[in-house]
């Protein structure tokens, strides 16, 4: 069974994120989708409402699984069955950072490797810091995400 590991914050999970996962859906056997602590970035949800919020975006998806963690990546994918994780490339602009990440996993680990997969192209401008934002600003980001994540931000901000 090929297992590949999809990791982020989902600080909230989008329409765009629930695109990659179908997309791998197809072309692994399993797809776990590691939801990072990431203290550092202060983020809106906390790990649990992520992990809830990512759960109810990808239920319709059979081989999915959802999960935190709060370690060294290349270590959580190992005890996952894996070496590989998915990457999303919204544009050129994210390949350098998504490059470095990717060769800095494959020293820490020699077996370690990254897929990029690109979103459809109505979906390449969509980002959760953009989502936040819109939200924070009272706007309306129901097109962006799942309709109960939308529902979350609302009650967070009390956005429209």
């Amino acid at each position: 069974m090929k297992t590949v590991v999809y990791p982020g914050t989902f600080d909230p999970i989008t329409v765009g994120h629930i695109d990659l996962v179908e997309r791998a859906s197809r072309l692994f056997d399993k797809v776990v989708i590691a939801i990072a602590q990431s203290k550092k970035k202060q983020p809106l949800f906390n790990l649990e409402e992520r992990i809830e919020l990512c759960e109810i975006s990808v239920a319709h998806i059979e081989n999915v699984e959802v999960c935190g963690f709060d370690y060294l990546l290349t270590n959580f994918i190992r005890d996952k069955g894996s070496n590989t994780v998915i990457r999303g490339l919204r544009a050129v602009s994210d390949f350098e950072y998504e490059f470095q990440l990717a060769n800095m996993n494959r020293a820490l680990d020699a077996n370690f490797e990254t897929v990029f997969l690109t979103p459809a192209d109505h979906l390449s401008y969509i980002s959760s810091s953009l989502v936040r934002e819109i939200a924070s600003l009272n706007g309306d980001v129901s097109k962006f995400v799942h309709p109960l994540v939308s529902e979350a931000i609302i009650k967070k901000f009390g956005a429209k």
